[in-house]
């Protein structure tokens, strides 16, 4: 049956079967993340940005706050190629058996850009924004004493961001193939966009230029990437159109 033709009821009990399966993932990863969080904790508190500061728990619950959070996001990390495929079998029966093959691409190469953006942020941002915090706090004289839950949470906050934000290329890619967007919409949005990406990049940087121009230029720069690739893929989906036309008249 194709998903048009399915009532609203199947829609549901599907979309809940999808949502059932993700959760025993995420569950069952959620576990794995029970073991694999110390290592990934103690590996982190040995690189050259840790290694140089004394973190300190200021609560007794910090060190198992810290622990479960690093858990929780093992997990969601493990569990977002299930989520993504489980979101390409919830729409691939609208889709055509070329469509469904395209998209299904979409899942290695939406993991390769996530861990490229959290790859930048944590080995070229991440070193910047300590290094600059550091000297400021010497320039002020202000001795630091940082605390653990505090230095994973901003490790976080600046690196998890960024493994979504490159998902935009692929995102755009998909939403032009379900033909949602345009290029062109793309490209008429473009001055929204960059005022968006740049609160964006205000919210999680330092207010300080250079950091902040360091987020800011990649982001736009994959603005425009994904602009050429919706207009790849939307220049494509006219050829097939029209192809489809040709035969069929």
């Amino acid at each position: 049956m194709n998903v048009k033709d399915m009532p609203l009821m199947e829609h549901i009990v599907e979309l809940r079967k999808r949502l059932v399966i993700i959760a025993m993932f995420f569950v069952a990863f959620m576990v794995a993340g029970f073991f694999l969080a110390k290592p990934v904790i103690v590996y982190l508190q040995n690189t050259d940005e840790a290694a140089t500061l004394t973190l300190n728990a200021f609560k007794l619950t910090d060190p198992l706050y810290v622990f479960m959070q690093f858990a929780f996001v093992i997990a969601l990390v493990l569990t977002c190629p299930v989520i993504l495929y489980q979101l390409w079998a919830f729409v691939s029966p609208g889709l055509y058996e070329k469509e469904r093959k395209v998209t299904l691409a979409y899942i290695p190469i939406a993991l390769l850009l996530f861990l490229s953006g959290v790859a930048f942020s944590y080995f070229i941002l991440f070193p910047f924004v300590v290094d600059f915090m550091m000297r400021m706090s010497n320039d002020l004289n202000v001795e630091q004493v940082i605390g653990i839950h505090e230095y994973f949470t901003f490790l976080m906050q600046l690196t998890l961001p960024f493994g979504f934000l490159f998902q935009m290329p692929v995102v755009l890619m998909f939403l032009t193939r379900l033909g949602i967007i345009t290029p062109m919409f793309l490209s008429k949005i473009r001055k929204y966009a960059y005022f968006v990406l740049l609160v964006i990049a205000a919210l999680i940087t330092p207010p300080e230029l250079v950091s902040h121009l360091m987020v800011t230029l990649p982001m736009l720069v994959l603005y425009e990437v994904s602009i050429i690739i919706s207009r790849v893929t939307y220049r494509k989906m006219q050829q097939t159109e029209e192809k489809e036309s040709h035969y069929v008249s």
